[in-house]
């Protein structure tokens, strides 16, 4: 069996869950399945890092030192604002070898100065996609997913999407069965989809400035099976259609139409997650109207179909207690 490398690269400032995260998964599938990868982390200097929260953490060896490795794996925190040049050049020169490249959260900021994410589709943390976009232009950000696969190179969102990520990879390593194992064990979903949003609607649109916009979001979100089209919503807020759909997109960044499918969306979600109400009893509350629509919608979003979506993220019921 080939025993895979996973190099954690360390920096003050770090994510202390962007390291912690993955590595718990790696080391959970190493005691699974021994020899399967020997993990090490590294430092420029090979001294202890202090992450964000405070806490220091004593690397095995000194990047200098680092063999190629088939995993690297770059974290992200506040250290990447303003990372120490050489820690890029030593990405630049050395990260093209390892087979498969990782990152954390704003540690795609890491991967991109060192023109590594070129030409490429990345994601990182919601917050920080735009600074992405605009300080490199040639990547291909993807703001909403919570980890994106581009060949050998795969990026995720904030903190806990490392976790979704490691998961992913050690279930593509060596299979669902050990990748389920570890999930339980740390108590998290076997994996999200990887197009699953990374916010809900109401994170993802701004709330809107004028009263009766922010009526009519509220409105929305508690009424998913109403009639939202746009005439009824402009009603609603006393405004005409076309002055309704301006002042909508200009507050929230959003169109009437997107903002409502993404609200009727995680509404079914919490609906197939929280109860056992039948597919059909679901489209209809949530507002598709028919189940075939909110198939279409899922795959469309999640990649996932409604049952298959339910199967994967509804808690399994409770042990029946003598």
């Amino acid at each position: 069996m080939e025993q895979r490398d996973v190099l954690v690269v360390l920096f003050d400032g770090v994510q202390a869950l962007d390291v912690c995260g993955p590595l718990d998964v790696f080391s959970g599938a190493a005691q699974g399945v021994p020899g399967a990868y020997r993990i090490r982390t590294a430092s420029l200097d090979g001294a202890p890092v202090r992450t964000t929260s405070g806490l220091t953490l004593v690397p095995d060896l000194t990047l200098a030192a680092a063999e190629p490795p088939h995993t690297l794996l770059v974290p992200g925190g506040q250290g990447t604002r303003t990372p120490d040049p050489r820690l890029i050049d030593w990405l630049r020169a050395h990260a093209p070898r390892a087979r498969r490249k990782v990152s954390v959260c704003s540690g795609a900021l890491l991967l991109a100065e060192a023109g590594l994410l070129d030409g490429r589709r990345a994601t990182t943390h919601w917050m920080l996609c735009d600074t992405l976009a605009a300080r490199f232009p040639a990547v291909r950000v993807e703001p909403e997913p919570i980890y994106v696969r581009d060949g050998d190179l795969a990026t995720s969102a904030g903190v806990t999407a490392g976790i979704d990520l490691a998961l992913a990879l050690v279930e593509e390593d060596l299979g669902r069965d050990l990748a389920l194992t570890i999930a339980r064990h740390l108590v998290v979903f076997l994996r999200r989809p990887g197009n699953q949003t990374q916010f809900s609607a109401q994170l993802a649109a701004q709330t809107a400035q004028r009263r009766p916009l922010r009526d009519v979001q509220q409105w929305i979100t508690e009424n998913p099976a109403a009639d939202l089209c746009v005439d009824a919503l402009a009603a609603r807020a006393s405004l005409s259609p076309r002055h309704f759909a301006r002042a909508f997109r200009e507050e929230t960044g959003m169109t009437p139409g997107r903002y409502v499918d993404r609200v009727r969306l995680e509404a079914a979600r919490r609906c197939l997650e929280d109860t056992t109400d039948g597919i059909e009893q679901v489209a209809r509350r949530c507002g598709y109207g028919t189940p075939e629509a909110m198939r279409r919608a899922f795959l469309r979003v999640l990649g996932a179909s409604p049952a298959e979506y339910r199967r994967r993220f509804q808690p399994a019921p409770p042990v029946p207690t003598a």
